[in-house]
């Protein structure tokens, strides 16, 4: 496949008149040498206006999507993450695998649409209701890997290790028993997850500890001696510090900087509660910190602490987390507008040669892919064609060039500007719609018939 774009966000900087080369799903060729004379000789199979690398979403919880906006009430007492967290475990008794396979292939259609041509899914619903586990150890991740092979969309896979109720090593409650693992077991589960993803030619197979408190020292060294990225649920709620702090002695990013080798493998997700020493210390480790502004301002988490953590040279990509809401653009202008919020300031994340658009943007995309281990992240030879085009004709986006072409998307835009996505070469979106949109959505349409009940 060739490509052609009016303007292209290459590594090196904006360009026009760009010819992309895909072949086997990889980026073969970057032609550039068009340069204000029109497309270069040769047909191209296609054209966009605006070509961008596609980010890849470094945090999801596929499942979540199906309660979306079932959560708005207040309760007899003060709502909190915690409350969120009984509905959440009231709800997923309530899944099986089937439903679980049409809800992840919805939520991936509107991945892609929204701009997003990979995800790394936090796969911690491993077993039956009542914790028994599936004759096939691993058919809650074949649920995952089929929707991800039906829709198309990159996969990163992080089965979850969770194997206590709290970090003074209580049993797992009741909602819990889903999520349950000692390591062997576990390291089991792990191998057959890797089956699972093997006819998908692009996906990756990670790991995930799910949070210190829901893992003992040992299976957080355990899961660190699994391949692929690593992935874990850091300092998200005060409450979760003081627990760590109560026992530990340090909090969460303090003590797992000094009892793990935290490198360019991990990724920290969420990361709000952290002191100013702890942010510096966490961008210097060379970790991506997996941000979520939608689910966290959902949630009442807090406000990362972006304009530190970029200063201090950290990398950082987004997710959706819950999936409340999925949408790149969304989650990209909350978290530098919570920075303004915070801040009393604008362009808080913006630097002297970049808008804050090109930032946010370039940031997420690099952060991303880090984090979920995909060779992608660039329009490069070498890459995999994970591509999005902007449509530039639209009414926002008409007459813009370089960075302010990314900040009109991101600020006075939103995703409806994608016209089209590729994933390693497969273009899954096409005229803003993804492919396989209908027969998904009717999947997706009957799960809900049934579980959309209040919680």
């Amino acid at each position: 496949m060739r490509l052609f774009a009016e303007t292209a966000l290459l590594p090196q900087g904006w360009a026009r008149n760009v010819v992309v080369g895909v072949d086997g799903g990889r980026i073969v060729s970057v032609d550039a040498a068009g340069q204000g004379r029109g497309q270069p000789d040769g047909a191209a199979d296609a054209s966009v206006g605006c070509l961008l690398p596609a980010p890849v979403n470094l945090h999801s919880h596929a499942f979540q999507r199906a309660m979306a906006g079932l959560t708005e009430r207040r309760g007899a007492t003060a709502d909190s993450f915690w409350t969120w967290r009984d509905l959440m475990y009231r709800f997923l008794d309530r899944l099986t695998p089937e439903d679980v396979e049409a809800i992840a292939a919805q939520v991936m259609v509107e991945m892609a649409e929204a701009g997003y041509a990979g995800v790394a899914e936090f796969h911690y619903l491993h077993h039956r209701p009542n914790g028994a586990p599936y004759a096939d150890l691993a058919e809650m991740a074949g649920r995952i890997a089929a929707a991800a092979e039906a829709t198309g969309l990159g996969l990163t896979l992080l089965p979850v290790l969770y194997q206590q109720g709290g970090l003074d090593g209580r049993a797992l409650g009741a909602g819990q028993l889903r999520f349950g693992n000692d390591p062997e077991r576990f390291g089991k589960l792990w191998q057959a997850a890797g089956t699972a993803i093997a006819a998908l030619p692009d996906a990756v197979l990670g790991v995930a500890p799910h949070s210190l408190r829901a893992v003992t020292g040992e299976g957080l060294r355990f899961a660190a001696t699994l391949g692929g990225p690593l992935h874990i649920h850091l300092a998200e709620q005060m409450a979760e510090v003081e627990q760590v702090l109560a026992h530990t002695g340090a909090r969460p990013v303090e003590w797992l900087l000094s009892q793990a080798d935290v490198d360019a493998r991990w990724c920290a997700i969420h990361a709000t509660q952290m002191r100013p020493a702890e942010t510096a210390a966490l961008a210097q480790s060379g970790a991506v910190a997996g941000l979520c502004p939608i689910t966290e301002a959902n949630l009442g988490d807090g406000i990362f602490d972006g304009a530190r953590y970029l200063v201090s040279g950290g990398a950082f990509g987004v997710g959706s987390d819950s999936n409340v809401r999925i949408s790149l653009t969304e989650e990209l202008r909350l978290l530098e507008y919570s920075q303004r919020l915070r801040d009393r300031g604008r362009a808080v994340l913006a630097t002297a040669e970049r808008s804050t658009g090109r930032v946010l943007y370039e940031g997420a995309v690099k952060g991303g892919a880090q984090a979920a281990g995909r060779a992608a992240g660039a329009i490069s030879p070498g890459m995999w064609a994970d591509l999005v085009a902007l449509d530039t004709g639209h009414l926002h986006l008409e007459g813009l060039a370089g960075d302010d072409l990314l900040d009109a998307f991101i600020f006075a835009g939103d995703d409806r500007l994608v016209a089209d996505l590729w994933s390693a070469g497969r273009h899954i979106v096409q005229g803003g719609r993804h492919v396989a949109r209908a027969a998904v959505q009717a999947r997706f349409r009957a799960v809900m018939g049934k579980l959309r009940t209040r919680l």
